[in-house]
C-alpha cells in the first residue's frame, strides 16, 4: 500500500480499542481488505468512521440490488468526482464480482455491453448533478436503499479520499496492469460474493437517536445509517462561525453540481475565512485542497479530530444536497 494520510495521523488499526477496533473487525469480514485507507484516514473521528462504514456497508454489502450493478453506480459516483484512488478501487471489485471483461470495458473508457449496466452507471455519474435524467432509476424501485445509499456513501467517501489521502492504492500504481487488477479481484471475490446479514453495523453507532431516515431507505439499515452519519458531520459545524456557516450554506444551495473553475473564483480568501474555504473546499473540490489552505485554518487548538470533522462537515453537506435533489426528483414520479 502506497497511501498516506495529508494532514492527519490516524490511529494505527493494531492499537484500535472499542467501536474503531469493532469497525476494523467488520471490514475486514465483511468488505475483504484489513486496513482500508479510505477508512483509517476517519478514525480520528470515531462518530464519522462508524457512520460512514455502516451507511456503505447496508447499503453496498448488504442492502437489496445487485453487487454488480452497486459497483457500477459507485464507479459512475467517482468518476464525477474525480476521484480515481475510488475508481481503482471499484475496477478491483468489479473484478470480484466476477465480472472482469466489464472491468476492464470500464478501464478502456468502453460503454458496457449490457444495457442495464450502461444505464446504472450513466445514473451514477448524473447524480453528482441531479436532473430528470437521474429518474426514473434504472434499477426496481425496491432496490433504491441499496443503489442510493451507494451513491450517496460514496459521494462522501470520495471527498474524504481526495481531501485527506494521497498515494495509489497499489505499490507503484499496479492496479494499472489487467493482471494485478483482476488477481486482487480474484482474492476478494469469496468476500464479495457472500449474502452479508442486514443491520450488523448498527450496533456500532453511538446510541444517539440519530433523526428521521430518508424516504428512499424505506425500513431498511441504510437508513438509520445515513441519518446516523449527517448527525455526526453536522456537528462540524461548530468549528465555524455563524457567518461562515451561512456563507458555505449559501453556496451549496445554490450549487449546480459542476467542479469549480481553476481560478475558485469567489471562494472565500485563505487568510479571511479560511474555515469557510476548507469547508467549501471539501464539498466540491477536495482534490483542491492545499497545504497552505490547512495551515491557515490549523491552531494549536485543531485537532485531527477537528480536521476530520470539518472536512466531513463541508462533504456532507454536498451529499445533503444531492440528497435532497433525488428525492424531491423521486417524489415526481
Amino acid at each position: 500500500m502506497t497511501t498516506s494520510f495529508r494532514y492527519t495521523r490516524p490511529v494505527p488499526p493494531r492499537a484500535a480499542t472499542g467501536r474503531v477496533a469493532e469497525v476494523y473487525r467488520q471490514l475486514s469480514h465483511d468488505f475483504g481488505v484489513d486496513e482500508p485507507p479510505t477508512f483509517v484516514v476517519l478514525s480520528s473521528a470515531p462518530d464519522i468512521l462508524t457512520a460512514t462504514w455502516a451507511l456503505m456497508r447496508e447499503s453496498l454489502i448488504a442492502g437489496p440490488g445487485s453487487r454488480t450493478g452497486k459497483e457500477l453506480a459507485a464507479y459512475g459516483v467517482s468518476q464525477a468526482n474525480q476521484c480515481p484512488f475510488c475508481v481503482d478501487a471499484h475496477t478491483v471489485l468489479l473484478h470480484a464480482t466476477g465480472d472482469h471483461a466489464l472491468a476492464e470495458r470500464l478501464v478502456r473508457g468502453e460503454r458496457p455491453e449490457n444495457e442495464e449496466h450502461a444505464r446504472v452507471l450513466e445514473w451514477g455519474r448524473r447524480t453528482r448533478v441531479p436532473t430528470p435524467a437521474t429518474q426514473p432509476y434504472p434499477f426496481p424501485r425496491e432496490h433504491a436503499p441499496g443503489y442510493v445509499g451507494t451513491a450517496l456513501a460514496f459521494h462522501f467517501i470520495n471527498r474524504m479520499v481526495s481531501a485527506l489521502v494521497s498515494g495509489g492504492l497499489m505499490p507503484a500504481n499496479a492496479q494499472r496492469l489487467r493482471c494485478v487488477r483482476s488477481l486482487a479481484g480474484r482474492s476478494l471475490s469469496r468476500t464479495v460474493r457472500r449474502t452479508a446479514v442486514p443491520g450488523a453495523s448498527l450496533p456500532l453507532l453511538d446510541g444517539a437517536e440519530p433523526g428521521e431516515a430518508p424516504a428512499w431507505a424505506g425500513d431498511r439499515a441504510v437508513g438509520p445509517a445515513y441519518a446516523a452519519l449527517l448527525r455526526a458531520a453536522m456537528a462540524g459545524a461548530d468549528l465555524l462561525d455563524a457567518d461562515d456557516q451561512d456563507l458555505v450554506r449559501e453556496w451549496l444551495w445554490h450549487w449546480d453540481g459542476r467542479h469549480p473553475g481553476l481560478g475558485l473564483e469567489g471562494f472565500p480568501d485563505r487568510r479571511e475565512r479560511p474555515g469557510a474555504r476548507l469547508a467549501l473546499l471539501s464539498a466540491l473540490a477536495p482534490y483542491r485542497i492545499t497545504d497552505e489552505d490547512v495551515a491557515a485554518w490549523r491552531r494549536p487548538e485543531h485537532t485531527d479530530h477537528c480536521l476530520v470533522h470539518l472536512v466531513a462537515h463541508g462533504a456532507f453537506l454536498a451529499v445533503d444536497r444531492i440528497e435532497s435533489a433525488l428525492s424531491r426528483s423521486a417524489a415526481r414520479t
